[in-house]
C-alpha cells in the first residue's frame, strides 16, 4: 500500500471519528433527534415533575434550557447554534419573531387541548388566529408592598409611589419597559408611546421619584420582600403571588391608572428538528390537570379555563391575580417596537439609573 493511499485512509478514518464526536457534542448541547425535544424557557417556569411525566408518557427525552430575558432568548435563536423545538417568549417578542420569519406555523388540529383555553387569551393582536403560538401563562405588572412595614398604608396607584413617607423604601425592577411604563402611565401616555417628547416627559417624572428609590434590582426583590427586609417593590404578579404565600403581611395591587398585561406563549422556532414532539408537548401542557399542577408550582395565572376547577379556590378566585375582564380590558399589552425606539427607551432608562446614583 502506497504512503499516499495510507494517508487518505487515515484522513477518512479520522474524519469519521471527528464526525461522531461532533454529533455527540451537538446532542448534549440540545441538537434534537426524533426522540429528543429541546425546550427553551424562563428559569423556574415549569414544574420539573411535569417534564418527567411527559417523558414517561411519550418516550421523548427532554433537554431543557433557560433564559432570563426575551432579548437573550431572541438573540440565541437568531444566531442559530443550539436548535430549539419549543420556546416560550412574551407577546411583543412573538410579534418580532413573526416579522423576522423565525417561527413555524402551528397545526392546531394537533393541539386539541387548546379548546381548554379561555377565549380572552386567544386570537390576540400579536398573533391573530394563534397561527404561531399557544398560551402558557399570563399576568400583570404591579406593586407589592408590606402592609405592616408601611403602617397599614393603602397603596392603590402608581402615584402613591411619590408619597414622601416612602423615601428610600422602593425597589424597582431592572426592566426598561416596566419602569419607563410607570413614567408614561403617570404622565397620561400609552406604554407603547414612542414620541420622544412624551418619553422625555415620562423620564423627568421618574427622576422626581429618585428620593424614594432604594435600589434597582432583579430577582433579589422577591427575597427581600418575602423576608420583610423591603417595604415596597415593583414587579410581576406571579412573583407577588409566590412571596405572598410566604409572608401574609404582603399585598399586591394593579395600579388604578393602568399597567401592563402580558402573555407568555409557546412557539416552535423555524429551526426545530422535532415538530411532532413540540406539538405533543404543547397539547400535554394544555391538559387541565397538567396546567393546574404547573400553575400551583409557578404561581403565575393560567389562561386554561378548564384548569381552574382543579386549583384551590383561594388561588382561582383571587382577583389580584385573576382580575375580571373589566380590569384586564383597561390594561395594555406591550407591542413590538422598532430597534430605534427600543434604543431610545434604553438610553432614557440608563440616564435615569445613572441619575439615581
Amino acid at each position: 500500500m502506497s504512503k499516499l493511499l495510507r494517508f487518505f485512509i487515515t484522513i477518512i478514518v479520522l474524519s469519521g471519528i471527528l464526525f461522531y464526536i461532533v454529533s455527540q457534542v451537538n446532542t448534549s448541547q440540545g441538537y434534537t433527534s426524533k426522540n429528543t425535544l429541546t425546550i427553551y424557557n424562563w428559569g423556574d417556569y415549569i414544574d420539573p415533575d411535569l417534564i418527567k411525566k411527559f417523558e414517561k408518557k411519550t418516550g421523548v427525552k427532554v433537554i431543557y434550557e433557560t433564559f432570563d430575558s426575551n432579548e437573550a432568548m431572541l438573540t440565541k435563536i437568531e444566531q442559530g447554534g443550539t436548535t430549539y423545538d419549543v420556546a416560550i417568549p412574551s407577546e411583543y417578542t412573538i410579534e418580532k419573531m413573526k416579522q423576522e420569519h423565525l417561527l413555524l406555523p402551528i397545526d392546531l388540529s394537533k393541539v386539541p387541548n387548546i379548546k381548554n383555553i379561555d377565549k380572552r387569551f386567544l386570537d390576540l393582536p400579536f398573533d391573530r388566529g394563534n397561527t404561531y403560538s399557544v398560551p402558557y401563562f399570563w399576568g400583570t405588572v404591579g406593586i407589592v408592598y408590606n402592609k405592616k412595614l408601611l403602617g397599614n398604608k393603602n397603596i392603590t396607584s402608581w402615584q402613591d409611589l411619590w408619597d414622601k413617607d416612602l423615601r428610600n423604601k422602593i425597589f424597582l425592577v431592572d426592566g426598561v419597559r416596566e419602569i419607563m411604563g410607570i413614567g408614561l402611565t403617570t404622565t397620561g401616555y400609552s406604554l407603547n408611546d414612542t414620541n420622544h417628547q412624551h418619553l422625555q416627559k415620562a423620564k423627568r417624572k421618574l427622576d422626581t421619584l429618585i428620593p424614594n428609590v432604594r435600589a434597582i434590582v432583579g430577582d433579589e426583590t422577591k427575597l427581600l420582600l418575602a423576608n420583610g427586609d423591603a417595604s415596597i417593590g415593583i414587579g410581576w404578579s406571579g412573583n407577588a403571588a409566590e412571596i405572598i404565600d410566604e409572608n401574609p403581611d404582603l399585598d399586591y395591587v394593579i395600579p388604578k391608572e393602568g399597567s401592563n398585561l402580558w402573555f407568555d406563549n409557546m412557539v416552535i422556532p423555524k429551526t426545530a428538528k422535532n415538530k411532532k414532539a413540540a406539538l405533543q408537548f404543547m397539547n400535554f401542557m394544555l391538559d387541565p390537570k397538567v396546567a393546574a399542577q404547573n400553575t400551583e408550582y409557578v404561581h403565575y395565572s393560567s389562561p386554561n379555563k378548564a384548569a381552574l376547577k382543579y386549583l384551590p379556590k383561594e388561588i382561582s378566585t383571587d382577583k389580584r391575580f385573576y382580575p375580571p375582564k373589566k380590569i384586564t380590558d383597561q390594561l395594555e399589552v406591550y407591542r413590538n417596537l422598532s430597534q430605534k425606539d427600543i434604543s431610545y427607551f434604553n438610553e432614557l432608562f440608563l440616564e435615569f439609573k445613572m441619575h439615581r446614583k
